[in-house]
């Protein structure tokens, strides 16, 4: 066993970790991307559109939706 590989007891927090994490970055990336398509107005900066974005409220939904995401997919997998 090397020494960067996580106990056995671990691995599942990190995978749930990974999994909503990445699920928020989607999230977030899918609402920039609407920020500047959906109202892009002239002289609006990727630092505005940041500000815009990033809000306790939207990290809550974030956050609640990666967790339904990952308890869907884990009943996906288990299933399948």
């Amino acid at each position: 066993m090397s020494p960067f590989t996580p106990p056995p007891r671990v691995k599942p927090i990190w995978r749930v970790v990974v999994e909503v994490a990445f699920i928020i970055f989607l999230f977030y990336s899918n609402l920039l991307m609407g920020e500047f398509t959906g109202v892009s107005g002239r002289g609006k900066t990727f630092a505005f559109a940041l500000h815009d974005i990033v809000t306790t409220t939207n990290f809550l939904i974030a956050l609640v939706s990666g967790f339904i995401g990952y308890v869907i997919f884990e009943f996906l997998r288990r299933k399948l």
